[in-house]
Parts: C-alpha cells; sequence; structure tokens
C-alpha cells in the first residue's frame, strides 16, 4: 500500500438508476441490481485498499449518485473546490460532500450558485508537467476554469468535450504517471486535441479505441504504476503493457448504466504538487445585441454561435420590452480558452450584429498590406450585411459591400474611405482592418431570418457536405444501435433516389438487422425497388454497369404489372416472385410500410394509396412512437413527414441538395440534423459504423 495516497468513496447503499442525465442511464431506469452494485463496489474498495488508504464518506438516502465521489469535488493540497451540480438531481449532494472535507481540515471554496462545475470529474492533474487539465461542454462551464487557476494556485489548461456520452473528463481523458495520457480523441473538438498533443508528447499518448472507450477503459484509477479499470481490450493491456503500467481489471458493470466506472467511483485526496505557475488563457468579451431578438432568434443564434465556436457565455442583462414594437437589448459575456478561439467567435458575433462593449469605443484595429494580394493574418473576413468601421472615433459606412472580403482603409481628398475588396485586389500602401474590435453590421429582422434557414441547410444544425459526414454518421449509428435495444422505433422515409444510387443493399440490412420498424415513401420507390430485383435496372439502368439498357424505360411498368398481376407486394413476395429488395424485406421482417400516392405515378401498384387523406392518415399512424426518423432523399415526403411530427422526436435528413434541408429546418425543430450528401454513401458509411458497433459491442 501507498500510504501517501488517499482516495475518498461512498459506499453504494443507496445507489440506483433513478433518472436519466447523461445517455448511459437511457434505458437503464431501475435495471441495475443493487446486490451486485455493492459486490462490484466492495471489490473495487478491496483492490484500492491494497494501493492506497481508503476514506468514506456517509451516503445518504435520495442521492444515488453520491457513490460518484469524483464529483464531490476537486482537491488540491488543503484545498478544495467544491463542486457546483449541473442538474437539480445531484445538487443535494454538495452540502453533505462540503460537510466532510470541512471536518477534515480543508479550506473550501464554492463556486457561484449559476457556475456548474463537478469536480474531480472535470478537473484532472496532470502526472507529470503539473498543470490541470479541465474539461466543459457539458457539466462544466468554461467561466469556472479561471477560478480553479486562482483558487489552486495552478496552470489550468481548458479541454472541450463534444461527444455527449463522454459528458465529465474523467470519462474519456485520464492522465498517467511520467506523464503518459490514456485518453479517446473523438471525444474532443480540434481544439483541444491540437492542445494536448501539444503538451504531450507522441510516445506518451496512448489513443483509445471506441471498443474500449464504450466501456469506460479511460475512466480509470491510476496509482503509481498500477491502472485500476472495469474492462480492457488485450489489444489496449498490451500498449499499456508497453508503457510499464500493471493493468488491474474488476468489473463496475452495474455502474456503467449510471455513466461511470472506477474513476468515477473515487476521489484522489492527495494530488502530489508539481510547480505550476497559476495560470489561465481564457479570454472574455463582452458583446451588446439589439433588435427584435426574440422575433428574430438572434439571442439564440448568437448564444449557438459561442457554444458551437468552442465558447462559453453569461447573459448579463436582458431587456425585453414592453411593447411588441420595441427592440430589446442583451449584453453577454462570452468565453472561449484562448484569443484564437475567441477571436473566431467574435468574428461570427459581429457578422450576427453584435458590438463588442469595453468602457470606452476602441477604433478597429489596422494592419498595413505589404504584398499585394494578400491580407494581413487576422483579417475580418466580411458578411453581405452593411458593415460599418470605427475610425478615429466615427462609424464608417463600408462600400461595395460583399461576402469574403476584406475592409479596406484608405486615405482620400474627402476623408477616410472603408471598402470591401476581394483579397486579389488589395494594394499596397492600403489598411485592412484585422480582429473583431470596432465592426459592427446591420441586420434586418428579414435577413436574420433568412439567415437562420440557410444556415441550416449549409452549415447549420448538425453536418453539411462541407463538414465530416463521418462525424455525424457516427451519432447517427450511435442512436439507431441504442433505439434498437431499447424497444424503440425508427421510421425511414425514403425515395426512389435510395434505389439510383446503390443504397438499396444498405437500406435491406438495415431492415434486416432490426434498424427500421416503418417504412414511409411514394410509389416511385417500391416501382423501382422492384424494378430493381426483377430485372436488375432502375429506370432502365444496369445497376451493376451503369449503362442503359435496350428496352429498359419499360422494366419499369413490367414491374408494377407483375406485382398487379399478384394483387399486392406482400403475395407477390409469398409466391415467389419478388426474392429480394427493400419491399422484400419489409415483407419478411414485418416492417410496415406506406406509399402514397401521386398525379405522375404509372400502374399504380395496388399498394399505392391514391386518396391523399388516407395516404396522410396511414403516415401519421405510422410516424406514432417514433423515436428517430431517417428521411433519405425525398423532399415532399420529407417534408410532409416534418409537418405532421410532434417536437421530441430527432429527424435526420439526408439529401445532397442543401434546399431540402434548408426547407425541413422552417419547423424549428431543435432535434433536426441536416446532413448534405449522396444519399448511397451515407447509408454506406452508416451500414459500416453499425458493423463496427456490432463487432466491438460482441467484443466487449
Amino acid at each position: 500500500m501507498t500510504d501517501s495516497v488517499r482516495i475518498l468513496m461512498c459506499a453504494p447503499h443507496h445507489y440506483d438508476v433513478d433518472y436519466v442525465i447523461n445517455p448511459w442511464m437511457e434505458g437503464n431506469i431501475h435495471r441495475s441490481s443493487r446486490d451486485r452494485a455493492e459486490l462490484q463496489w466492495d471489490e473495487l474498495h478491496r483492490v484500492l485498499k491494497t494501493y492506497a488508504t481508503v476514506d468514506l464518506v456517509e451516503p445518504q438516502p435520495g442521492w444515488p449518485d453520491m457513490v460518484f465521489t469524483a464529483n464531490a469535488g476537486l482537491v488540491l493540497d488543503n484545498t478544495v473546490v467544491l463542486s457546483r451540480f449541473f442538474h437539480p438531481e445531484r445538487q443535494g449532494e454538495e452540502p453533505y460532500f462540503q460537510q466532510w472535507f470541512t471536518d477534515q481540515g480543508y479550506t473550501v471554496h464554492t463556486l457561484p450558485k449559476s457556475l456548474p462545475f463537478e469536480g474531480a470529474g472535470d478537473a484532472l492533474l496532470d502526472r507529470a508537467g503539473g498543470w490541470l487539465w479541465a474539461g466543459y461542454g457539458f457539466r462544466s462551464e468554461l467561466d469556472s476554469h479561471p477560478y480553479l487557476a486562482q483558487w489552486l494556485d495552478v496552470e489550468v489548461l481548458s479541454l472541450r468535450l463534444v461527444d455527449r456520452r463522454f459528458y465529465h473528463l474523467d470519462t474519456c481523458f485520464c492522465p498517467l504517471t511520467d506523464g503518459y495520457l490514456l485518453y479517446y480523441p473523438p471525444a474532443f473538438d480540434t481544439y483541444s486535441n491540437h492542445l494536448i498533443e501539444r503538451r504531450v508528447p507522441a510516445e506518451k499518448r496512448i489513443a483509445v479505441e471506441e471498443v474500449d472507450a464504450v466501456t469506460f477503459a479511460c475512466n480509470a484509477v491510476n496509482i503509481d504504476r498500477v491502472v485500476v479499470m472495469n474492462h480492457v481490450s488485450d489489444r489496449l493491456k498490451q500498449s499499456l503493457g508497453d508503457c510499464g503500467f500493471t493493468v488491474v481489471e474488476t468489473p463496475l458493470t452495474e455502474f456503467l448504466k449510471a455513466g461511470g466506472a472506477a474513476k468515477c467511483l473515487t476521489l484522489r485526496t492527495t494530488e502530489p504538487r508539481h510547480a505550476s505557475p497559476q495560470a489561465s488563457t481564457i479570454q472574455s468579451r463582452i458583446v451588446h445585441l439589439e433588435g427584435h431578438l426574440l422575433d428574430t432568434g438572434l439571442v439564440n443564434r448568437a448564444l449557438d454561435t459561442i457554444v458551437a465556436g468552442g465558447g462559453s457565455f453569461q447573459v448579463l442583462n436582458f431587456d425585453l420590452g414592453e411593447q411588441r414594437q420595441d427592440i430589446s437589448t442583451a449584453e453577454v459575456k462570452v468565453s472561449a480558452p484562448d484569443t484564437d478561439v475567441i477571436a473566431d467567435i467574435m468574428g461570427q458575433l459581429v457578422d450576427l450584429g453584435a458590438v463588442s462593449v469595453t468602457e470606452e469605443a476602441v477604433d478597429a484595429e489596422l494592419e498595413a498590406v505589404v504584398q499585394a494580394g494578400v491580407a494581413p493574418d487576422d483579417f475580418y473576413v466580411t458578411a453581405i450585411y452593411p458593415t460599418e468601421v470605427l475610425i478615429e472615433g466615427q462609424w464608417i459606412r463600408v462600400q461595395g459591400q460583399r461576402m469574403d472580403g476584406a475592409i479596406a482603409i484608405t486615405q482620400t481628398n474627402s476623408g477616410i474611405a472603408a471598402r470591401c475588396k476581394l483579397l486579389r485586389d488589395l494594394q499596397v500602401g492600403e489598411s485592412v482592418v484585422v480582429g473583431s474590435e470596432g465592426i459592427r453590421t446591420k441586420r434586418t429582422a428579414t435577413t436574420l431570418k433568412k439567415g437562420a434557414s440557410e444556415e441550416f441547410g449549409f452549415m447549420g444544425a448538425g453536418v453539411s457536405s462541407e463538414r465530416r459526414v463521418e462525424l455525424v454518421v457516427e451519432q447517427i449509428a450511435w442512436d439507431l444501435r441504442r433505439i434498437r435495444d431499447q424497444g424503440g422505433k425508427v421510421v425511414v422515409t425514403a425515395g426512389p433516389v435510395v434505389i439510383h444510387t446503390g443504397g438499396s443493399e444498405h437500406l435491406n440490412r438495415l431492415i434486416r438487422e432490426g434498424y427500421v420498424h416503418a417504412l414511409l415513401g411514394g410509389n416511385a420507390i417500391a416501382v423501382h425497388d422492384i424494378e430493381q430485383s426483377m430485372m436488375g435496372t432502375s429506370l432502365g439502368m444496369d445497376m451493376k454497369r451503369g449503362v442503359s439498357v435496350h428496352g429498359g424505360h419499360r422494366h419499369h411498368l413490367k414491374a408494377i404489372n407483375a406485382i398487379r398481376r399478384c394483387g399486392s407486394i406482400a403475395n407477390a413476395v409469398e409466391q415467389g416472385t419478388l426474392r429480394s429488395g427493400v419491399m422484400y424485406e419489409c415483407v419478411k421482417h414485418n416492417v410496415p410500410f406506406s406509399l402514397a400516392g401521386s398525379i405522375r405515378d404509372d400502374g399504380p401498384l395496388p399498394d399505392t394509396k391514391m386518396d391523399l387523406l388516407e395516404a396522410q392518415a396511414d403516415y401519421a399512424r405510422l410516424i406514432e412512437g417514433a423515436d428517430l426518423i431517417l428521411m433519405l432523399s425525398t423532399m415532399l415526403h420529407s417534408i410532409g413527414v416534418g409537418n405532421m411530427t410532434p417536437a421530441g422526436v430527432k429527424m435526420v435528413c439526408v439529401d445532397i441538395n442543401p434546399a431540402v434541408v434548408t426547407k425541413l429546418s422552417d419547423r424549428g425543430s431543435i432535434e433536426s440534423i441536416g446532413v448534405v450528401t449522396d444519399v448511397g454513401l451515407f447509408l454506406s458509411l452508416l451500414v459500416q459504423q453499425l458493423t463496427k458497433l456490432t463487432g466491438e459491442y460482441a467484443q466487449v
């Protein structure tokens, strides 16, 4: 036993999954065995007593998550920063932990009540450098980090979490002895991964695969060269062994149901201090917003911009106005982990019409053009909205406003002139506006509303063609797997493009493996699916060779005729006429489908409902109780489904045309995700990711 190491734990006498405050709790309400949890906790307690002194805090009835003592606070020397829990379900733990620390003689610091921070779950000391890694994004706010730096006299490095499965830093990040690091890179944004790579040498970074991440391999307790964890793959165990660590596995499956494992169940109260000057790179600005803030959605868009950019916010003042025609004003404190991040956020806020607030007006910062056609590094990138810049105390209107330009400042006979110019048109002798100070844009209610719609389809609510589609596919695959395993319901709305792009084989597999619980579409998807199944063509194109087939334009009519002869699609399957394809899989796996007809339909198929009201009612019936709706390249059916879907149902709209996802966003659902990509590619990636998940779960 290492006498110098002390760990705080809390027995699970009152532990259960009583509520849902993280993804792991979903589907596990009251499904944890108290007896098994006690046995697993006792074994972890026994193991840790071999290497450290274990102190206990008395469990309290009504607070089942008190067993996760990592969230009690953050301890360094004789000082503790007490947690401020984000969720009310855990806030009642605070006085009990505070009393324990006080009784032990610690100096206890408490954060403002409105500033969430969840202790050593979101703040971990580096084992070599002495700095503090502090997480934010889900449970802890970025603005808590400067308090940690001040009260603990330590350098704080802020890391943003972006995967909701890893809601605390200690679920995906574990500093080890001698400066090694065990972590799951996809849990962090790009800025945070770069920060990690700058501070931890490559030879000491141990990146885990998802198969280990989802069993909380990073949620481990490290004492000297021993790493205690729930479960680890042989590959990761070998990697840790190669670095000189001994892995001790102890099952903690009951606690995984609540989103915790070994580290969550412990709080190390003796942390060695290394020389580390008090420091925090966090930057803050205050911005002023003015206009019809609620009607235009400007407030929501501004706050979303801050969070999406990796920052945090605090609304300092909000004056709504007394009448509908009155303008509203707001002042918001914006925080970001460093100067580059806040500069990027501020640039986007300026485009929304925000103005930086200082005690006195600050002129726009200017830098000279030293090479024709090249702007200074930090030049302000213009938007399409009217812009003004503050020069020598005067607001000057920018001429020639356009998107993606620079603001060039010149001295003319009539005074100072500001003009929007393309980079290639910049000339030596001109000055260019850099940064975001001294800039304001003029936004009308009309442009704000238009912008909200355009940005959803292009870059807003999830992903677009300009972002990595793989990232959103991973999250959708996770959702599909979770919904299926928990007995939920997924509805697919699909158009014939699914067949034309070769996506049918992937949709077939989703149906076979139980990921689809209802299929909605029009006459066309069924016709071309059946045509491909029976004749190997879609719209007369050979699907294997990609060439037109002689007489192929008649194939879809022959397919319709064959099904009409059988009387229905189900009869065609039963009689052996239809032997494969999307409709075949629906029939064989009892997945209900509804085909809504239109005036342009050939045939139609006997199953197609040509009465529009009947089709609408049938759609609504199949949508009822859905957890997720996957909309695959069918504009009219997607919009129709969106209009009849209640709030709270997650919708994923996939289309190569950004206008489709834009149109869907008009309904204002915060649960919508737009994916601008080829639907065949999307389905292929989705199946690959689900296969990966299935393989990983099979190994666990």
